[in-house]
């Protein structure tokens, strides 16, 4: 029996760190169709393009995100500059973009100011199926506008690019937590519920109690889940106007025809998060649901960073990662994969040299193309034109070098015509 090789003790392995991974080929594309995607449904909807740092000030989501969750306390990657600066990378997109806000006097233009953005955020969670510690998230968000029809609008655009993906029999769960005036009584019932329950706690939710009661309700844990069914209902303690915006944005869905279902536990994970709160989630084969997107109103994130006011805004995410590992992604091709028309051949030192400006003249026309350069074979780059599926091939010897033309080849007949440099392009462009 072979055995493997002994590994030198002195040699290091070269990996990615554990939850990060490379993504090329067929998956690159995969991300970039989606991004697409989304931008083309999100343009539509009127949002604008933004790109934020990955980098952030490290307050920036202490303050915004919320001590007693899970990515404050222990998921967060944090560093610290050689000039003293405590900085992270961004675990999510919501704050990073109300700091930009501010900081840019966005305030001043046309409000809402609606925006979407996309990219890489980082937590230090535990890697599981769907889940890295580098992923992905596409997001819409309406900043300075307290409307409804803000709600409805981010939720749809969230729902209706999830469908252009090829997701079906999506779900909305959607809940209201209130606002600065119903939420203190409703904390306070809450926490007095879970205290009589606290010796069927696990450890991590009875100090979830000490800080963010309301993060119980996100607990992933099954006895905590049981004692969550009998835990007080958010929108019982909702003053009037909190009752009126939940009850617009529901009649918004039942007007679009967007199935939802109210569920009094959802809270989500941040503490920024205020009246509405929504996620759209998959029935799995097994029963279980699969979480693919969320988001929720966080009127009152601008002051928690630094605003000297108040300012209501909406916004959703996407997880990509997840999203594209779904069996029924449509495997969106990006508008730069096209198909080639041509496979283009080379034939000795001279076409070889001269074959770039060849190429080039294509590239300019705009004719998607395939080439294998590298090989100087006719026969191995013919063999390699047949299975590019290229109906047509430019064949460039030293004799077409020297006249400055070339031999364009129809693979299904075998027809072939020398054609001048000059004249390839619109000679290419009629061909069917």
């Amino acid at each position: 029996m072979n055995k493997k090789p002994e590994k030198n003790k002195t040699q290091k392995e070269v990996s990615s760190p554990k939850g990060m991974r490379d993504i090329f080929g067929a998956d690159y594309y995969k991300f970039q169709g989606l991004f697409e995607k989304a931008q083309e449904v999100a343009v539509y909807y009127g949002f604008n393009p933004i790109e934020t740092p990955v980098l952030e000030h490290e307050e920036t989501f202490t303050s915004a995100v919320g001590i007693g969750t899970d990515i404050i306390d222990k998921e967060m990657y944090t560093l610290k500059t050689k000039g003293g600066d405590h900085l992270a990378m961004r675990p999510e997109h919501t704050a990073g973009l109300m700091r930009s806000y501010i900081e840019q006097g966005m305030q001043s233009q046309p409000q809402p100011v609606m925006m979407y953005h996309s990219g890489p955020v980082f937590r230090h969670d535990k890697p599981q199926k769907g889940r890295y510690r580098q992923f992905y998230q596409f997001d819409v968000d309406a900043i300075g506008s307290e409307k409804s029809v803000v709600d409805a609008l981010v939720i749809k655009t969230i729902y209706t690019i999830l469908e252009e993906a090829g997701g079906k029999d999506l779900v909305v769960t959607i809940n209201s937590i209130g606002d600065k005036d119903s939420r203190p009584a409703y904390l306070k019932e809450l926490t007095n519920y879970y205290k009589k329950h606290i010796k069927d706690l696990p450890a991590i939710d009875q100090e979830r109690l000490k800080t963010n009661p309301m993060r119980i309700l996100d607990s992933k844990d099954p006895k905590t889940q049981e004692i969550n069914l009998g835990a007080p209902d958010s929108m019982a303690f909702l003053s009037a106007s909190g009752k009126k915006h939940f009850k617009e944005v529901l009649e918004y869905l039942d007007e679009l025809g967007i199935a939802y279902q109210i569920d009094k536990t959802l809270v989500r994970g941040l503490s920024y998060y205020t009246h509405t709160v929504f996620e759209i989630v998959e029935t799995q084969e097994d029963g279980t649901s699969m979480t693919i997107a969320g988001g929720g109103r966080y009127d009152y994130l601008a002051k928690m960073i630094g605003s000297k006011k108040d300012v209501p805004a909406m916004g959703g995410s996407i997880g990509m990662d997840r999203l594209i590992e779904r069996p029924w992604f449509r495997n969106l091709a990006p508008r730069i994969m096209k198909k080639p028309k041509i496979y283009f051949i080379q034939v000795g030192f001279e076409a070889k040299l001269k074959s770039l400006s060849v190429i080039e003249i294509l590239r300019k026309a705009h004719i998607p193309i395939a080439q294998s350069l590298s090989k100087d074979s006719l026969s191995a780059q013919l063999a390699v034109a047949e299975k590019s599926g290229a109906p047509y091939v430019i064949i460039f010897g030293q004799k077409e070098a020297v006249e400055q033309s070339v031999i364009v080849r129809n693979m299904e007949t075998r027809e072939q015509e020398t054609v001048l440099q000059s004249e390839l392009s619109n000679y290419i462009k009629h061909l069917k």
